[in-house]
């Protein structure tokens, strides 16, 4: 039989809230509230996080910066009742928690929430059955998703929030299975404000409002603002460089718009085209409708709270985006083929217009391959995803990556700053975790807070789209809001990586989002394969050996393969494995220095370099050696050195040194 879980202390009945009380049924009307959203919150709560990240990140610059043990990080432990709980958070109210996120491998221990300095727990249960379990509410607000247990029921608390954990710490244990990662996301509101704290009561007079709420979450399309007035829809083919464009006349609210497109290259093309719009003469959106919808690059389909992908192809989004005196709508092809855009007619609501309006922001921010850096922390950059001036509320983002290396690339925590701190109030455990599942795994999942559309890029060279919104843990800012994802992958590879960020603002904010056309027009997802110098394998050496050489010198890994002691006329040959036939560009990455030779350099016999002059004449550094194009079958291949001499300047030793091959596959 499974354990009680809710207790309390406080209340046998529930008693109804006042006008302005928060509670348990004010929060949930709020989570589905269409229109909330684009106001700016009344009363101005502050969204905080509490989590297991590392302690030792301390200096922004610094390599503890991305230090990366984010397990298990408690704020110090307490007896109780002969047991020992370590606590998980312990905050002063009024507050609420909004969105919590655990993973981990035994889960042996109970997670208990105290709440107004009460000593009984009014939640309790073991860890992995409470949240994310069915041990006393199910999905879409409790769920599992791809091995990250997700509770979304919000806890609202007058006094003091208290959490804690009593499970063996692998700290102590030093077993790595006793490991449990947390974030949680809870409210701050102002001194005064009045807040009923969550009781047994509260939440069995609430079940069918809860059940209610869980409903409309999952039909999204049933629960949108009332539609007043449309705009026509229609059908148009896009050359390269060609719009289209809706106008929309007086006041009021896009709350619905749909679109589908299709095209030669699906893929290329939901990165190429760009849904841009004006609201009251001011543009604030401008994004790939990839990413947009969140969908990512190619049609990946899914089903959220404010935006869902059809199998068919339809893309629906039913954020709010007010205005007062007209908007302006365009769809853009920077790709190089035609594109058809198809737009549903699109939806207006009315909107009473007041001192909290916000307009709706999208921005977009991407870059083709990304040099990471594995593991080395000195040499790893957090990605910015956007960068706000202003007054507003963060309210979500999507993540579209082609991950070139078979291995994990999602390592990197987030690091949200709010109005100028000096260290951010939001700082996670990884960047499947920020998204709600865990251990870079690859299952696809939907839900009304996040999603997986595609995880086929997570241990594999292939596309990865991971999207969350935030309902009711949307960051409000007041003066500017910075959100950074560091950039951890598990091997030195390269990666394209774009992000869509979703904010409300008022009217003088401005972000950081790229409006090039340039940037969404590059093919995404070519096939580089990088091949690292010293895990090639040597097929002869006729004079001299061969030896991994480690230094400074910013090398790929901090690493290379050195052959030395050659003589003139000695040969290397190294295999060099191609896994899909096809034409590639080739370059390969050297190291240059004051007792480096010159060589031959051939492939499969056929000449790459008559005569590569590898000599510096000061101190180590690396050169880029551009081996033009060749038409490679899958197998192995021969790369081979020979041994020309020296640069009459050169010290003797006629050594070489080969960092990495890289081998970018042509469309």
């Amino acid at each position: 039989m499974k354990k009680i879980v809710l207790l309390s202390s406080f209340f046998l009945a529930c008693p109804v809230l006042g006008a302005n009380e928060i509670g348990l049924r004010s929060l949930l009307e709020e989570m589905v509230d269409r229109s909330r959203i684009a106001e700016f919150p009344q009363p101005e709560y502050v969204c905080m996080q509490a989590s297991s990240y590392d302690r030792r990140m301390k200096t922004p610059g610094n390599a503890d910066w991305f230090a990366n043990e984010d397990w298990s990080n408690f704020l110090r432990v307490e007896q109780n009742d002969g047991r020992r709980e370590w606590i998980m958070m312990d905050v002063a109210g009024p507050g609420a928690i909004v969105r919590w996120w655990i993973t981990g491998f035994k889960f042996n221990g109970t997670i208990r929430v105290y709440l107004d300095g009460s000593s009984e727990p009014v939640l309790v249960g073991k860890a992995d059955e409470l949240i994310g379990g069915d041990l006393f509410l199910g999905p879409p607000l409790n769920a599992e998703r791809s091995r990250g247990r997700n509770l979304y029921l919000p806890i609202p608390y007058a006094k003091r929030c208290k959490i804690t954990y009593d499970g063996p710490s692998p700290r102590e244990t030093k077993d790595f299975s006793d490991n449990l990662y947390y974030n949680i996301n809870y409210r701050e509101y102002p001194e005064g404000t009045t807040v009923k704290t969550f009781t047994r009561a509260d939440f069995k007079a609430t079940t069918p409002l809860i059940k209610q709420i869980q409903q409309r979450l999952l039909t999204p399309g049933k629960n949108r603002l009332e539609i007043r007035r449309s705009v026509k829809g229609g059908t148009v083919t896009l050359k390269p460089g060609d719009s289209t464009d809706r106008m929309i006349r007086q006041s009021g609210a896009i709350a619905y718009l749909s679109i589908r497109i299709s095209g030669e290259n699906l893929s290329q093309a939901m990165r190429s085209t760009v849904i841009r719009a004006e609201f009251d003469g001011r543009q604030t959106i401008w994004a790939p409708v990839g990413g947009f919808f969140g969908s990512g690059v190619g049609l990946n389909p899914f089903k959220g709270w404010w935006r869902t992908v059809d199998q068919d192809g339809w893309m629906r989004c039913y954020w709010p985006m007010p205005f007062q005196s007209g908007a302006k709508l365009s769809l853009t092809n920077y790709g190089k083929s035609d594109v058809t855009v198809e737009i549903d007619d699109i939806g207006v609501a009315s909107w009473p217009w007041n001192g909290r309006t916000m307009y709706f922001h999208s921005s977009w921010r991407g870059e083709n391959e990304i040099n990471v850096y594995g593991s080395d922390q000195n040499r790893m950059e957090d990605w910015n995803y956007v960068t706000i001036q202003g007054k507003g509320v963060y309210v979500g983002d999507t993540l579209a990556l082609f991950n070139r290396s078979p291995r994990w690339w999602g390592e990197g925590d987030e690091k949200v700053f709010v109005d100028q701190e000096t260290f951010p109030s939001h700082i996670g455990t990884g960047t499947e975790d920020y998204f709600g599942y865990a251990w870079g795994n690859e299952e696809r999942f939907e839900s009304p807070f996040h999603a997986q559309p595609i995880g086929s890029g997570n241990q594999t060279v292939n596309h990865t789209t991971n999207t969350r919104v935030r309902l009711l843990d949307g960051i409000p800012f007041k003066t500017s809001l910075q959100f950074d994802m560091e950039l951890w992958h598990w091997n030195v590879t390269t990666m394209d990586y774009a992000t869509t960020t979703y904010w409300y603002a008022y009217e003088n904010a401005v972000g950081n989002g790229q409006t090039e056309p340039a940037g969404v027009a590059q093919k995404v997802g070519q096939i580089i394969n990088i091949v690292e110098g010293e895990s090639l394998q040597l097929r002869r050496v006729s004079g001299g050996f061969t030896e991994v050489q480690r230094g400074d010198w910013g090398a790929s890994g901090g690493e290379h393969l050195w052959w030395k002691h050659g003589a003139v006329g000695d040969e290397l040959a190294l295999a060099v494995p191609i896994g899909q036939s096809g034409d590639y560009q080739l370059m390969l990455q050297t190291v240059t220095a004051p007792d480096y030779g010159r060589v031959r350099i051939l492939l499969d016999d056929v000449e790459l370099s008559a005569s590569e002059d590898f000599y510096t004449p000061q101190e180590v550094k690396l050169k880029r050696l551009w081996a033009g194009g060749r038409h490679l079958e899958k197998g192995e291949h021969i790369l081979s050195f020979t041994i020309l001499g020296r640069n009459p300047q050169a010290k003797p030793g006629n050594m070489l040194g080969i960092d990495y091959i890289e081998l970018r596959k042509s469309d």
